[in-house]
């Protein structure tokens, strides 16, 4: 064995753990078993779940509910589908007696459109928590699509095809690149507008990375993310993942995948978020492939993947390494350093594991930690684990 890598334990900035409401997909120990097992010792977990974390009930619910996790310090996302749930911030964030569950909330999150759990808000309300989250110092953190442009992009579609619901490669064409992009556009023309500390979560498109380039030259303080599957899985891989590779955004050309490399390479990304979003895998094989649900498990794969790379090499199994430069200090900027500071996470690095970097290994979904049992890379052959 090679002289041990040593790491802070990652940080995780886009989870969704699926307590309460969703305990069948996945819940907090399981999903913080996942997360352990992959390096990470904190996560952000996202407010659509049942009942949504929109209110200060269900924020002070899920606190309680995560006392019960050992080794992951899990941290919440507030949701805003609604006026009053600004409001319901308004008064978390500065009433006295909510100060020890405000300090598990990690930011806010709005949706431009609906995903898993239709937390879809009017833009009306969205610009308000921009204004909110400004005024109150707080993150904010969006899911960039357009609604109208999705929804057009559907109409048509399904149209040319008669209502065949059978081919999953055409959610790419339903959700496509130009519907983030706008979203983006106007997610940022709100951000200059008040102030507001932005987040995009999930980047996926060359034009969103351009878009977060120009907005940094300009000074606003706008940071972004991407997910290990746009950065490693393509429009391609639909012949063989089926639904298994449906998730929102949806998968993109290897061109869009090669624009997020290059912004991890200039630091226009700042964070790798893996989205982790398990279903299980009778939910992913519907009979209408494009009614399966979106979203794919990644909490405890990310690392590896991105540790395989980081040593020069390719985990996925046919295409090839595009020409990008990543190291495993890009690993720690953008898994522990970046989210750390911009949402206020206040972790050490004192935390620590170790990687053998030479340890090769095939991910299997059966032995994961998540309830959901599968994963995208099945099969895939990674270097680098940790030691236990």
């Amino acid at each position: 064995m090679s002289t041990p890598i040593t790491f802070p334990g990652l940080i995780d900035c886009h989870v969704h753990f699926r307590e309460p409401g969703l305990e069948h997909k996945e819940d907090m120990e399981s999903g913080a078993a996942a997360a352990l097992a992959g390096g990470v010792t904190t996560v952000c977990e996202m407010p659509n779940t049942n009942p949504s974390t929109t209110s200060i009930i269900a924020l002070k619910d899920k606190v309680e509910r995560s006392k019960g996790v050992k080794n992951v310090d899990i941290r919440f996302f507030f949701g805003i589908t609604e006026h009053t749930h600004v409001q319901e911030l308004r008064t978390l964030w500065t009433d006295d007696q909510y100060e020890s569950v405000r300090l598990k909330c990690c930011g806010v999150k709005v949706f431009f459109d609906h995903s898993t759990g239709d937390q879809g808000a009017s833009l009306e309300v969205i610009e308000e928590a921009f204004k909110a989250c400004a005024e109150l110092g707080i993150p904010l953190v969006a899911h960039c699509e357009d609604s109208g442009i999705n929804a057009e992009a559907e109409r048509v579609i399904l149209e040319k095809v008669e209502g065949d619901m059978s081919d999953v490669s055409l959610h790419s064409l339903m959700r496509p690149c130009a519907s983030e992009a706008s979203t983006i556009t106007q997610a940022i023309t709100f951000a200059r507008k008040h102030g507001t500390q932005f987040h995009i979560a999930h980047l996926s498109t060359a034009q969103g990375i351009e878009s977060v380039r120009k907005a940094k030259k300009e000074g606003l303080p706008i940071t972004c993310e991407v997910a290990p599957h746009h950065l490693l899985l393509s429009t391609n891989d639909y012949a063989t993942l089926g639904t298994l590779g449906k998730m929102n955004p949806p998968l993109r050309t290897p061109e869009n995948a090669k624009a997020l490399w290059d912004g991890i390479a200039d630091s226009t990304v700042d964070c790798i978020g893996t989205d982790h979003a398990p279903h299980l895998l009778e939910e992913k094989q519907a009979d209408e492939a494009l009614s399966a649900p979106s979203g794919v498990p990644g909490v405890e794969t990310s690392l590896p993947l991105l540790l395989t790379v980081a040593a020069g090499g390719w985990p996925h199994p046919s295409s090839k390494r595009p020409d990008i430069n990543f190291s495993y200090e890009d690993i720690i900027k953008l898994c522990f350093k970046n989210p750390n500071h911009i949402f206020n996470l206040g972790k050490s690095k004192k935390d620590q594991f170790q990687i053998d970097s030479d340890a090769e290994w095939t991910i299997h979904g059966k032995d994961l930690h998540s309830k959901c049992g599968w994963t995208p890379y099945e099969g895939w052959k990674v270097k680098g684990k940790l030691i236990k």
